[in-house]
């Protein structure tokens, strides 16, 4: 048996999606397939009725379900125990977080706090979406923090935690002044004409996010590159290399120093809510503190 035999039919439960799943779980989808047939090889009994599509589980799959779950928790909670046991040092306080979030909204929020506590210890783990996720699932972290977007479904079951809403962000398209200006570059943009366009991986949220900006609306976007990481599509984007969907935030200086512009006006961005999720009842005197002094936005 193995642990991530599990983790892989929990996701697949959740998701009823072998190819979504399998991109979830960061492997491919063959490889994905033959750990699931694994776990049904060890149980004996078949977890998926394969016949109907899109799939769902069988009946032994259902009720395999949250003892999988449940065996998930117990097990990533006795690793935690056991590994705070054998430590002499003050527990850290965990946070995973998307990548762009960690680097433009969390990072001065916790320097803020420990300048106010210097005991604080804190470990931020930055991470896609799923996984960030999972680990909050699993209890490998006290807090997660990640975008929401109105039309771009929760990858997880919001309603098992406390969510807090503590920021906003605008996800707008920006290139390099020079570059930008010298070629005309605007969305929609104009016949003939090609726009350069720097995309997230379609199974990131921020790339989610964006194929809904763009929707079924003709533009002269031709994708010349794709990458997982906003801070990476920002470098390409100073480059001059084309056009990118970025957090505000990550690009304040560069466009007020007018190294970069906006090329589109307001109905090719995405407002987005920073929401933080934690289970208060799992938090110590240090966590309950972390979560107080993030205010909810109204």
């Amino acid at each position: 048996m193995d642990i991530n035999w599990l983790r892989d039919f929990v996701c697949l439960g959740r998701t009823l999606n072998f190819t979504r799943a399998a991109e979830e779980r960061n492997i491919t989808q063959s490889a994905f397939s033959r750990r699931i047939k694994s776990l049904e090889n060890w149980l004996g009994e078949p977890l998926i009725d394969r016949a109907t599509y899109p799939v769902r589980l069988s009946s032994g799959g259902e009720a395999f379900l949250p003892i999988a779950q449940d065996t998930i928790a117990q097990l990533t909670e006795a690793r935690q125990a056991i590994r705070q046991a054998a430590s002499s040092d003050a527990r850290f306080q965990r946070f995973a977080v998307l990548h762009a979030i960690s680097l433009n909204f969390l990072s001065p929020r916790l320097g803020a706090l420990e300048a106010a506590h210097p005991e604080l210890r804190t470990r931020v783990i930055s991470d896609s979406l799923s996984t960030c996720c999972q680990l909050l699932a699993e209890g490998s972290c006290e807090f997660l923090m990640y975008y929401r977007h109105q039309d771009v479904a929760p990858v997880m079951d919001e309603t098992q935690f406390v969510r807090k809403d503590i920021g906003r962000e605008i996800l707008l398209p920006v290139a390099e002044a020079g570059v930008a200006t010298r070629k005309g570059w605007y969305l929609p943009g104009k016949t003939g004409q090609d726009i350069p366009y720097l995309s997230y991986d379609p199974n990131t949220f921020l790339g989610t996010v964006v194929d809904q900006i763009i929707g079924g609306r003709t533009t002269s976007l031709v994708q010349r590159y794709r990458d997982a990481l906003a801070e990476a599509l920002k470098r390409r984007a100073l480059g001059g290399s084309g056009v990118a969907w970025l957090p505000e935030s990550s690009v304040t200086q560069e466009l007020a120093s007018g190294r970069l512009v906006r090329v589109g006006g307001r109905d090719w961005q995405a407002r987005m809510t920073i929401s933080l999720f934690c289970s208060p009842e799992k938090l110590d005197e240090t966590g309950r503190l972390i979560w107080e002094s993030f205010p909810e936005i109204s």
